[in-house]
This record gives structure tokens, sequence and C-alpha cells, in this order.
């Protein structure tokens, strides 16, 4: 079956099994290695991708159900709003090993589409991605500042 979609900014085409999973299609068929396989059941976070606007787990997502949408995912260097988080992880420290980094950051940047200032509390709810090394309180300090540098004229 052929899916149609923008990924990252650009039209892309899959031929592809309707079942496979998106993370599947991404890592095999588009070799865009940067979405990891953590669980493959949805829990720990390490697929999270962004669609239409909305961060979610592609382990679990039929690539059949993105035809037409608009995925984004940790290659999309140019975004403004993944600049930001980039940054803000650097300047916080965030990574430590760094396998869930692409996962947490998509969880990020689906956060601030849907809050462009977060609470502490819309942070912890939204992120909910596994990080062996802890580094949580980092990551919302992070998001904060991201945000922050989102909200001032360049």
């Amino acid at each position: 079956m052929r899916i149609s979609l923008v990924l990252n900014g650009a039209a892309a085409v899959l031929d592809i099994d309707p079942a496979t999973p998106l993370l599947w299609a991404l890592r095999d068929h588009l070799n865009l290695t940067g979405t990891k396989y953590g669980c493959g059941i949805a829990a720990c976070g390490a697929c999270t991708v962004v669609i239409d606007g909305q961060a979610r787990r592609s382990c679990v997502i039929p690539v059949e159900t993105v035809q037409g949408a608009a995925v984004t995912t940790i290659e999309a260097q140019r975004l403004p709003a993944l600049q930001a988080l980039q940054a803000a992880w650097i300047a916080h420290q965030v990574p430590q090993c760094g396998y869930c980094q692409s996962g947490l950051l998509m969880a990020a940047l689906g956060l601030l589409h849907a809050a462009p200032e977060p609470s502490d509390a819309q942070i912890d709810a939204a992120i909910d991605n596994v990080c062996r090394c802890g580094t949580y309180p980092r990551v919302r300090a992070a998001i904060h500042a991201a945000a922050l540098a989102q909200r001032r004229p360049a």
C-alpha cells in the first residue's frame, strides 16, 4: 500500500504493509534512526514522534493511520522550537546516556505545541517517558528555558 505523509516538512511516500508500525517505517524504510525502539508497547517513550502537533508513541501506530499526516522526528533540524529545546537540553545538561533523548525531545516539542508556557504540572503530566538516568528535574528546567526562549523576540 502507498502511504503519503509530510515528514519533517517534506512530502514522503512509502510503499509498505499498512500494518507496519510507524517506528519501523521510519527506521527501516526511511533510514531515520533517531527515533529509538525501547519497549514496543508504548510504555517507555523512546519512540516518541510528533504527529499533527501531538506527541505519540510510534511503536504502536500502524503506518496506515498517518496517511496525510504531518510527522515530525528528531531529524527535523530546522524547527525553531526543536532548536530551542536542543539548546536548552545542552545548557541544562539533560542528556546522560542519551538513548531516550530523542523521545524526550519529541514529547517536549508536542507539549510546547499544546502549551507554549507549560506549568510544572503540565510538564509532569506530558513527560512520562522513561529515563533510566533520572534527569527529570533537568528536563523540566530545560522545557521552561525553551519556552522562555520561544517567547523572546528575535
